[in-house]
């Protein structure tokens, strides 16, 4: 298990990111309108594999945003999940690392729970990120070392994660699509009651960055980069902390882009005690830092 000094997401970031960040809200933006178009209409649905449904809003509003980001940064490698990976983005420092479309079976089932995310990562962590609720107009945006906001109805409010350090009085956020035994299993363990139910890891990240819970754990392999890094940008930038389930920062651009460990969440204030209840009960059911959750 590492030390805090995990919390420290690229030192600061060490680039000027604004003029990056008003094109990356700008263009969630536009995709998000593109969404709508197809949430309020009809999108046909494909089967990637058998647990991955895609839609044409998936499709348009990738082709909208990674066109958007090859015009304006041609110089930047850009990895998205409905985009070829022809890994040139691994020779570069800055990498765009989009999801057109997180919570494609929330998009299907038409509840409002999915957004568009975009990050960067500098070096192989996550300096910036957006995330977009199309079907509300939420927005959260945040750079690390600099701060997160939310866009709410015109509005801006800065955000900053709760200060709890009692796990009984912490709000789990956990998954519509995705539930796990073995989440129960540590929320026991960790002696919560309270839970919030949502699609779209951005989404429920976005509500530890504002305060409406404190914990998200994910003891799973499911998750992927474009999942994981504009949220983990946000939440770090709120003042929270983003690891694997063993306490091990995450790692961007890699050539294998799904986390096999697992993913733990929260406000920062006890994250070492969360992980250990969690690699307790993690390694009773029989995983490893080593395997992960393959």
């Amino acid at each position: 298990m590492q030390t805090e000094s995990q919390t420290n997401n690229a030192d600061a970031t060490p680039l000027d990111l604004h003029e990056e960040m008003a094109f990356a809200v700008r263009i969630a933006q536009e995709a998000g309108t593109i969404v709508n178009t197809f949430y309020v209409g009809s999108s046909e649905v494909e089967y990637k594999a058998p647990d991955e449904p895609v839609t044409e809003a998936d499709r348009s509003a990738n082709q909208h945003i990674v066109s958007r980001i090859m015009a304006h940064f041609p110089d930047d490698g850009i990895l998205s999940e409905e985009s070829k990976d022809d890994l040139s983005r691994l020779e570069k420092d800055r990498v765009w690392i989009v999801d057109p479309l997180d919570g494609t079976k929330e998009f299907i089932a038409r509840n409002g729970e999915f957004s568009i995310m975009i990050g960067m990562a500098y070096k192989g962590r996550p300096v910036m990120g957006v995330v977009h609720q199309p079907s509300s107009g939420l927005l959260y945006s945040g750079i690390v070392g600099q701060g997160a906001t939310l866009l709410e109805e015109g509005e801006t409010i800065e955000l900053s994660v709760s200060n709890r350090i009692n796990t009984r009085e912490m709000v789990l956020v956990s998954s519509r699509s995705h539930r796990k035994q073995i989440v129960d299993d540590i929320r026991r363990k960790l002696r919560i009651t309270s839970e919030n139910v949502t699609g779209s890891v951005g989404l429920k990240v976005g509500q530890i960055a504002r305060q409406i819970a404190d914990i998200y754990i994910h003891p799973s392999p499911g998750c992927k980069e474009w999942d994981l890094c504009a949220p983990e940008a946000i939440v770090t930038a709120a003042g929270g902390t983003m690891t694997d389930c063993w306490g091990n920062n995450l790692t961007y651009n890699k050539r294998d882009v799904r986390a096999h460990n697992g993913l733990v969440v929260s406000n920062g204030q006890i994250h070492e005690q969360i992980l250990s209840s969690v690699i307790e009960i993690v390694e009773k059911a029989g995983f490893n830092e080593d395997d992960g959750f393959w």
